[in-house]
């Protein structure tokens, strides 16, 4: 069948080479047409990820300046206070929160306040793009095509001197569906 009781085209393109890159090109709207599973697997694996890497480097700038040599000495000033044992866990206090408590970033530290920038911008983006498209896929109406209903018979009669196909869609709900559309495909 060329389309489907319901409406829908039963025609798909396959083989059309290159479909990797396809995707990825267009990344927000590949991972809005993920299945839920694979959308909250690569939200999280993405927040894992970014916490690890900025982690990763503030671990990197307290090894650098010798902040974890003299962690329990009390005139030094480190860079990051009392990051030592877990830098994973100075950044998940100030990555989402930038409330700070036991750990904090020092006056004597100029690239811990830059990798501070870069580390709110990079939150930022990350929750802008994450964030926006569980709200588009949660937004998007998946299972509305099964409340339109279609007549079973369709007729042919003139209308403005012209042969013409009528059928009857009906809404079983209630709300008026906004800027809405009708696709028809005839075959001959």
């Amino acid at each position: 069948r060329f389309v489907d009781k319901n409406g829908r085209c039963n025609v798909q393109h396959g083989n059309l080479g290159g479909e990797t890159s396809r995707y990825l090109s267009d990344l927000f709207t590949t991972l809005v047409d993920l299945k839920w599973r694979w959308n909250l697997f690569i939200f999280i694996l993405t927040y894992t990820v970014a916490w690890l890497f900025m982690a990763s480097m503030w671990w990197v700038i307290a090894y650098m300046r010798g902040d974890l040599n003299k962690a329990h000495d009390d005139s030094y000033t480190p860079c990051v206070a009392n990051v030592y044992p877990s830098a994973f866990l100075s950044f998940i206090e100030t990555g989402p929160t930038i409330g700070y408590g036991y750990r904090y970033i020092t006056d004597k530290c100029p690239e811990g306040i830059i990798l501070f920038l870069f580390q709110s911008i990079l939150g930022s983006i990350v929750d802008a793009f994450l964030i926006g498209c569980m709200f588009i896929k949660m937004s998007q109406p998946k299972k509305r095509a099964e409340t339109l209903m279609f007549s079973e018979h369709a007729a042919i009669s003139m209308r403005d001197g012209k042969l013409t196909l009528m059928f009857r869609v009906g809404n079983l709900r209630n709300s008026h569906m906004v800027s809405a559309q009708i696709r028809c495909k005839l075959l001959k």
